[in-house]
């Protein structure tokens, strides 16, 4: 089940780029991403991954990372196949740090 919550977010789209912001939609994400109670579903972390942007996002990024790695079924490897992304690669590094490796290599 995915909340209402993770889904309005995850309509929002794509983080943009930090430089690129809209003062109304950071309000808006960032009090989304404040009313959502971890852990995450592994079907919530599954649809949050998809708003990753190009960098942190005033921290925002960062907020979803946590909430992600809160999920029961973490880390879910199919979620971290696209390496082209930065924060994928980000979480994959925290868990290679953690001595974790992908079961498929």
């Amino acid at each position: 089940m995915i909340r209402p919550q993770v889904a309005e977010l995850v309509k929002l789209g794509v983080f943009p780029a930090s430089h690129d912001v809209v003062h109304a939609q950071i309000e808006k994400q960032q009090q989304l991403l404040e009313s959502i109670q971890p852990p995450l579903s592994d079907d919530e972390a599954r649809e949050l991954v998809k708003v990753f942007g190009p960098d942190d996002y005033y921290g925002l990024g960062w907020t979803v990372l946590h909430l992600i790695e809160s999920a029961p079924g973490w880390p879910l490897w199919d979620c971290l196949r696209d390496t082209s992304k930065e924060w994928i690669q980000t979480l994959r590094q925290r868990l290679e740090n953690a001595g974790i490796t992908s079961p498929v290599g």
